[in-house]
């Protein structure tokens, strides 16, 4: 006879059980929640790839930016200068190299700007710290203004901090010595026009002057000077050591003679030139790589070729003045049958001898007309900006990626309670077919003793 009458009496309730649920869940899984998973993974991938598309992009901006009229500095690949100095009486600096005058600049000085600068008899610690008394009042003219500080009750600190709090003047105590000290007073700025005369009571007691009126050359340690110097043949008489001429910052150091000599400086060119190509040709590369293959995580590969057809575009433009239009292609930059740049270095450096005012006018322009590179730079530029094509198709694939996160929740949540709520029937039908299989028990061993009987 069989074992059970549809399976009953067969143990059949452990079969529904956590492992046929979990079983039937993974197969689900994999039709339901996999496949968003397998697109969010290829979003991290295209993400890398953009990435590196951006950076190729960025470093393209960089290589062009030499070219570009309104560059950071405002010196341009065809305005670099460079110097050559002998002598060291002087220091040359350009705040704006571009403004330079080319040729030689000869700088002869013979008299440094100085301060004025007094310093007051020897004192002790004791007297230094001590409140003064008696020694009356004290009086320093600067242009002809007179500052009076009255000494009494003061510590001679107290008296050095007026002084430094009046315009044109200085004071400090400055220990010269184990147990010595004075008080120096110095003009603010260097030159005649700045510089002291001290007077009164006081002046005689610290030993400024002798009488109060006339200077005690022992103290008097530094005598106000103007910077004497000449500049190609022209002389100047100035309060300060520095002094700009033509552009050119001069920066008297000691007595002597000083020159610089100041050329144009085209030797970097055709390195700027080569590298603009390189970073050109490895952004070409790249784009045909990701945008042709299959492979490619790319989302949006036709946004990507338009980004490269804008750059190719300015490219392959004209420019300059409109009687005299010409391209890149003039100037020595030759492009292969696979879409890449070279430069023919000869054509190139042949161009920079004779005809720089061309080179300049096609690759910067002016405001009315910009060039290539002033051109381009703006082109790359908008392409990160807000709505401009890299920044649209980043937010873009940024938003598909939260998309497809939220479906995946999503459907790993349904999945989730649809099994748990089948757990829960699974538990419910198993406890049935228990109560079942206990009660067939007992028919079963009826029927058997019924069939033993006979």
């Amino acid at each position: 006879m069989a074992d059970g009458i549809l399976g009953l009496g067969t143990g059949q309730a452990t079969t529904l059980n956590s492992e046929l649920i979990e079983k039937l869940k993974t197969a689900e899984r994999k039709s339901t929640v996999e496949p968003i998973e397998t697109k969010i993974t290829k979003i991290t991938t295209e993400k890398e790839t953009f990435s590196s598309i951006e950076t190729k992009v960025s470093a393209l901006l960089d290589a062009i930016k030499p070219f570009d009229l309104f560059i950071s500095g405002g010196i341009t690949a065809f305005e670099q200068k460079s110097a050559t100095t002998s002598g060291d009486s002087v220091t040359f600096d350009a705040a704006d190299t571009k403004a330079l005058s080319k040729g030689t600049t000869t700088v002869e000085v013979t008299q440094l700007a100085q301060k004025d600068v007094y310093q007051s008899n020897a004192i002790n610690t004791a007297t230094k710290d001590a409140v003064m008394t008696s020694l009356g009042d004290l009086t320093i003219s600067v242009n002809g203004i007179d500052s009076t500080f009255t000494t009494e009750g003061k510590t001679y600190k107290q008296l050095a901090d007026e002084i430094t709090a009046k315009s044109g003047m200085n004071a400090s105590i400055e220990q010269v010595g184990s147990d010595s000290f004075r008080l120096v007073v110095k003009s603010e700025d260097s030159g005649i026009s700045n510089k002291l005369t001290i007077s009164g009571a006081a002046s005689q007691a610290f030993g400024f002057t002798t009488d109060g009126t006339a200077v005690n050359t022992t103290s008097h340690i530094l005598s106000a000077k103007d910077l004497v110097a000449k500049v190609d043949g022209v002389e100047y008489n100035i309060s300060s050591n520095s002094l700009t001429v033509d552009g050119l910052k001069i920066t008297a150091n000691k007595l002597g003679t000083s020159s610089i000599n100041v050329v144009e400086d085209n030797t970097q060119l055709e390195t700027q030139m080569n590298n603009f190509i390189t970073k050109y040709n490895e952004l070409v590369a790249l784009v045909d790589k990701e945008s042709q293959s299959s492979d490619s995580a790319l989302g949006d590969k036709a946004t990507i070729r338009s980004m490269l057809s804008q750059i190719k575009n300015k490219l392959f433009d004209s420019y300059g003045s409109d009687g005299d239009k010409k391209s890149v292609f003039n100037f020595g930059i030759e492009l292969d049958r696979y879409g890449s740049l070279s430069l023919d270095s000869k054509k190139f450096n042949a161009a920079v001898q004779s005809d720089m005012s061309g080179l300049k006018d096609l690759f910067v322009g002016t405001a009315d007309k910009k060039g290539f590179g002033t051109t381009l730079k703006e082109t790359l530029d908008s392409m990160t900006f807000t709505g401009g094509v890299l920044d649209t198709y980043e937010k873009a694939m940024l938003k598909r990626e939260t998309t497809l996160n939220t479906e995946k929740d999503k459907a790993q949540t349904t999945l989730d309670n649809k099994y748990k709520q089948l757990a829960l029937q699974f538990s419910a039908y198993g406890t049935i077919i228990t109560q079942m299989e206990s009660s067939f028990s007992g028919l079963k061993m009826l029927i058997q003793q019924s069939t033993a009987s006979n």
